[in-house]
C-alpha cells in the first residue's frame, strides 16, 4: 500500500514529467488566462466565421482557452476601440478586416489610431473581390469594358453595398486608374446591389467570391476581373486586373483581407508567439478546407508585412477619397 507521502511525491513526480511532455508556447506557458477574440461585428459574417474556424487550433497551439467574443457597432469600431484600450497583455486579440484601412481615409471619427493603438499580429485570409456585369452587355473583357466607358462617359453605373465600402473604393479606384467616368449607385447591403446587375437595372459590380460566385456559374453574371494583383485558384480563367492593358491598371490591388491585431504595446515575445500559433492553423488541413469552403484564400504573414500591408492601404485609400472628394461626413 502506497502511504500519503508516496502519493504526494509521485503525483509531483507525474506533474513534472506531464509538465516537460507537453510543448507550451514559450511566453503563454505561465499564463493560464483566457484569450479573448474579439470580431467587432455581429455572428454569422466573415470575420466571425474566421475566428471560429482558427479560435479551437489556437487554444490547441497556446495552451489556453480562446473564447470569442463579438462586439459590434459603429462599422467595427467599437470592438476595435475595446482592443485598442485593452491591456497588452496578449489576453485579447482582434480579428481586423481590411475596411480599419478604408474608414479613416473617408474621414470616420474613431477613439483610437490604427497605426499608433494596435499593434499587427498576422494576416489569416483574403477574400478576391470579382468586377461583374450584366451578360447582356456588350463587353466581354476589361479592354472592352474600360474602351465602352470612354467611349460612353458617365452611362456606365456600378454598384455597391453602401457609401464608403471597399466595393465603392475598389470602383473609383478603378476609375481613377482606368481614366473612365462610371457612375457610383450605393445600396442597403450586398443583396440588392448584386441582384439589380443581374436584373439589368446596373450596368457592373464589385462582389465577393462569396456574393457572386454562383451567378458567374451559372451564367447571370459576366465575370470580367479579379480586383487586384494575381487570379485566384477559384476562377483561374479570369484575368487580375494587374493583367489589364489599358490605362495604370497595373497598379490595381483592391482585395478584401483579415488578419489578428493587439493591443499596443503587447510584449514581443507575445506578439511572436500568437503569430506562430496562427500560421500553424492556417497550415491544418481542417483549417485550410473550412476556409476554402466559405470562399476565403489563406494568406499569411510575419508582423512586420501585416504592419506594412496597413500602411499602404491606409496611404492608397486617402488618395482614392481625396482625388474623388469621398467623405463619410
Amino acid at each position: 500500500m502506497i502511504g500519503n507521502h508516496s502519493r504526494v511525491g509521485l503525483l509531483r513526480a507525474a506533474f513534472v514529467i506531464t509538465t516537460f511532455l507537453t510543448p507550451l508556447t514559450p511566453s503563454f506557458a505561465q499564463d493560464s488566462a483566457p484569450v479573448r477574440f474579439v470580431v467587432p461585428f455581429t455572428p454569422g459574417g466573415g470575420n466571425d466565421i474566421l475566428a471560429r474556424t482558427l479560435a479551437p487550433h489556437l487554444a490547441e497551439k497556446l495552451h489556453r482557452n480562446v473564447i470569442v467574443d463579438n462586439k459590434p457597432g459603429a462599422g467595427g469600431n467599437i470592438g476595435t476601440a475595446f482592443v485598442a484600450n485593452a491591456k497588452p497583455d496578449g489576453n485579447t486579440i482582434l480579428i481586423a478586416g481590411s475596411q480599419i484601412t478604408t474608414q479613416p481615409a473617408l474621414g470616420m471619427k474613431t477613439s483610437f489610431d490604427i497605426q499608433k493603438d494596435l499593434a499587427p499580429v498576422g494576416m489569416i485570409a483574403e477574400v478576391p473581390m470579382i468586377f461583374v456585369v450584366n451578360p447582356k452587355m456588350p463587353y466581354k473583357t476589361m479592354e472592352e469594358f474600360i474602351q465602352y466607358a470612354r467611349e460612353h462617359p458617365n452611362e456606365i453605373n456600378y454598384s455597391s453595398p453602401g457609401i464608403g465600402v471597399p466595393q465603392h473604393l475598389a470602383g473609383e479606384l478603378l476609375a481613377g486608374l482606368a481614366k473612365i467616368d462610371i457612375t457610383h449607385v450605393p445600396y442597403q447591403g450586398t443583396g440588392p446591389s448584386v441582384a439589380d446587375v443581374i436584373g439589368g437595372q446596373i450596368q457592373s459590380t464589385f462582389g465577393s467570391m462569396g456574393s457572386v460566385l454562383p451567378q458567374i456559374q451559372n451564367g447571370t453574371l459576366r465575370a470580367l476581373g479579379t480586383a487586384r494583383s494575381k487570379r485566384t485558384s477559384v476562377l483561374p480563367d479570369v484575368p487580375a486586373f494587374s493583367e489589364v492593358k489599358e490605362g495604370n491598371m497595373n497598379q490595381y490591388n483592391a482585395s478584401l483581407w483579415f488578419s489578428v491585431m493587439a493591443p499596443a504595446g503587447t510584449p514581443r515575445d507575445k506578439i511572436n508567439s500568437l503569430n506562430a500559433a496562427i500560421n500553424d492553423a492556417l497550415d491544418t488541413p481542417d483549417v485550410k478546407k473550412k476556409l476554402s469552403e466559405q470562399g476565403f484564400e489563406i494568406s499569411k504573414s510575419t508582423p512586420e508585412e501585416l504592419g506594412k500591408i496597413v500602411d499602404s492601404d491606409l496611404a492608397l485609400w486617402k488618395k482614392v477619397a481625396e482625388d474623388n472628394h469621398l467623405s463619410s461626413q
